[in-house]
């Protein structure tokens, strides 16, 4: 091609014989991938190769997304590979590089392909691009609204998207990987450490090495999960993981049909600071039952977008509210309207309850625990919500290895908090239904629930 000299195209990179199969998919016009490979077994390695090659066989927009801005900077963009290399010139040697836009980790090919690293935590701010594949690397670990604001643009244009990662509890994860293993549409790749060898036949990583980490202090449920692929091992410091891990055993992760006779309520949180996105939850009771029927969740929306939504879903369910719950700082001033938020959703028609603010998180993080044996969830149309419960985590001090008595703040915790609020009123809740008829029981079959 004119501009540069001849390059071979991976450049400097051999696949192993256990990459190739995802290689070939892709290369052959596979549009949809779900990569499950243990640590340290290539995983960025082999997508970086494979978009630098298509960038320069394709001209097109390519995205290659981390968890968030600054792990993708961290990983991939400052990245050095095992041999010393950094990672990107490996990938996308000089040769065929026109020019690099560092702040938005951005480069540009000389044939015209432009190839950007992003985190989920800023997919939004990259709109109006018309990317044609993404990357999605620690899937896992990403905020799962970002496929949704992707996926209809790939579709529209033909692209491709890739998810690479190891598991992290029973989040998206967990359900993308079942998707993509029973859809014939799809790729699907769940390789343990057992199941990869270099060409030379010997192990990626041998058991040596792995007893290695057990000895230093990694734990056994930390082995499987990074080494042996498996999904039962709850995220690290996650405060709900085993709560969603139980529901989804006794099947209360169903279909939940909406019922116009019971009362509903609403909870929200508000993400009142920039960046952060305004979560509904949707609750219907029936004695102690708590029927979780619905979740939403935007980011850059006024109240007016969120009142559309609640009262969409009651006519679309022929459903009345009882009471809307929101946090005690809906009654902060907006410095620019002057009025509050309360004020505004009530000139809307809206007329919020206030949840007291929570004076000592632990209580709040047990009183949801003990609700949720009581919590049905409809797995559809709750199912970035019940993600976002199971991901929710404490923050991990790298520093001191250890994980501090505090939440991390990112995509998960905005829909947890919401969900919190709702422990907090429960009894008040529970005191408005007494007079409501007993439960009636579920019927349950191997696809989904229904009411007898």
């Amino acid at each position: 091609m004119a501009g540069y000299k001849k390059i071979e195209m991976p450049h400097d990179w051999n696949p192993h014989n256990y990459q190739i199969d995802l290689w070939n998919y892709l290369d052959e016009g596979g549009r949809r991938a779900v990569v499950v490979w243990h640590r340290r077994c290539g995983k960025d390695s082999t997508a970086l190769n494979y978009t630098a090659t298509e960038a320069i066989e394709k001209v097109g927009v390519y995205w290659h997304m981390l968890p968030t801005q600054k792990q993708a900077r961290k990983v991939i963009w400052d990245g050095i590979d095992r041999a010393g290399r950094r990672i990107l010139e490996q990938a996308f040697p000089k040769d065929i590089v026109k020019s690099k836009r560092i702040q938005e980790m951005q480069m540009e090919l000389k044939n015209g392909s432009i190839w950007q690293l992003c985190g989920s935590d800023n997919f939004d701010s990259l709109m109006g691009a018309n990317p044609v594949g993404v990357v999605f690397s620690e899937w896992s670990l990403c905020n799962p609204a970002a496929w949704n604001y992707i996926r209809p643009i790939l579709a529209e244009n033909g692209g491709w998207a890739l998810f690479i990662y190891t598991p992290r509890g029973k989040n998206h994860g967990f359900t993308m990987a079942e998707m993509a293993r029973k859809n014939k549409k799809w790729f699907y790749s769940k390789l343990t450490v057992e199941d990869t060898r270099r060409t030379d036949g010997s192990p990626i990583i041998t058991l040596d090495a792995i007893q290695e980490d057990r000895e230093a202090g990694m734990s056994e449920d930390m082995i499987q999960q990074e080494y042996y692929c498996s999904f039962e091992v709850a995220i690290p410091g996650a405060y709900f993981a085993q709560e969603i891990a139980t529901a989804r055993a006794d099947d209360r992760i169903c279909f939940i049909p909406v019922e116009k006779h019971l009362k509903t309520f609403t909870f929200w949180d508000l993400g009142i600071s920039k960046g952060n996105a305004m979560v509904i939850w949707w609750v219907q009771v029936l004695g102690q039952e708590i029927r979780v029927i619905n979740h939403h969740e935007a980011e850059g929306k006024g109240m007016s977008y969120f009142i559309g939504e609640v009262d969409s879903f009651a006519r679309a369910h022929d459903i009345t509210y009882e009471r809307h719950y929101a946090p005690h700082d809906i009654g902060v001033r907006d410095m620019m309207t002057m009025k509050t938020r309360e004020q505004t959703a009530r000139e809307m028609g809206i007329i919020f309850t206030k949840v007291p603010r929570t004076t000592n998180l632990n209580d709040s993080i047990e009183a949801t625990r003990k609700i949720f044996s009581r919590c049905w969830f409809d797995e559809t149309r709750c199912e970035n919500g019940i993600s976002a419960l199971a991901s929710y985590h404490r923050v991990y001090d790298e520093k001191k290895d250890v994980y501090k008595d505090q939440p991390e703040h990112d995509w998960a915790s905005n829909s947890a908090d919401a969900f919190r609020q709702m422990a907090q009123v429960w009894e008040t809740i529970f005191e408005l239904n007494k007079r409501v008829e007993t439960p009636r029981p579920f019927i349950a079959d191997s696809s989904f629930n229904i009411f007898a």
